[in-house]
């Protein structure tokens, strides 16, 4: 993996055999997006990686005056992740604008792309069942939050589920994309929908506990089901936690840090 350093602001990492043309590339069109920030951008970085077949996955990270920022994409050619990166990028920023807009107390107005796949849930790269593992393990202070507040981090970093403490159960939570409302809130006890915090988002309220598991037992459920992620509780704590699979066809965990 090598790093260059395309402008003062942007910092562009590169795994696979790409061009440095198309580093700079990457770097401008961030770059050039810095003026739609309702902040400035202290940090920017971009990172490309080419995994020896399709798709190439392109990454941006902004720091916004201390606020992160992220999109992620994945598409047949680096051309193409470029391309969509600074399109999904653009619409992030646009997004943390109106977001900002309506904390000073004006309306914001309608985000008609309020979602999208770049490509369709769980399609990752192929990779043989005996060799899956966890690559990335991530602990992290889980936010206490409302469901709104936690819709607006997760489309702002471009997550497709976002793991926090709903603030009026005290429950760890997962928001993510699914059900007749297009969002699903589950969580490790669910109580039921009157005891959580006040807020407006359109979700299902799932009635399902979190299974309880050890993270070999959840790899496997994974593995067996095809999810793109899996939300339960660990064996040792019940705290909530989320396997996911990840472009490279490996997977990650996130684990609450206390």
């Amino acid at each position: 993996m090598t790093g260059i350093k395309v402008t003062p602001d942007v910092q562009v990492t590169v795994r696979g055999d790409l061009p440095p043309v198309l580093a700079e590339r990457a770097g401008r069109k961030v770059k050039r997006l810095f003026g739609l920030a309702h902040r400035p951008v202290l940090a920017a970085s971009v990172r490309l990686s080419e995994y020896g077949n399709p798709p190439v996955v392109a990454q941006a990270n902004l720091d916004v005056s201390g606020r992160r920022l992220r999109a992620q994409v994945a598409a047949p050619t680096a051309e193409e992740a470029i391309d969509r990166l600074d399109a999904k990028l653009r619409r992030q920023l646009e997004r943390s604008v109106l977001r900002w807009e309506a904390r000073r107390g004006r309306r914001p107005g309608v985000d008609p792309d309020e979602w999208r796949h770049d490509l369709p849930a769980g399609e990752t790269v192929p990779w043989p069942e005996g060799v899956r593992e966890i690559v990335r393990h991530k602990s992290c202070s889980l936010a206490r939050s409302t469901v709104d507040d936690a819709f607006f981090e997760m489309h702002l970093l471009d997550y497709d589920f976002h793991l926090f403490t709903e603030s009026g159960t005290g429950q760890d939570s997962v928001l993510y994309h699914a059900g007749p409302t297009l969002h699903r809130l589950a969580q490790s006890t669910p109580p039921g929908p009157h005891r959580l915090s006040p807020f407006t988002l359109a979700v299902t309220v799932s009635g399902q506990p979190a299974p309880v598991l050890t993270t070999e037992d959840a790899v496997d459920r994974l593995g067996l089901l095809g999810l793109p992620f899996l939300f339960f509780l660990d064996l040792e704590r019940a705290r909530g936690n989320v396997l996911y699979r990840r472009y490279d066809g490996r997977y990650g965990l996130i684990t609450p840090a206390a």
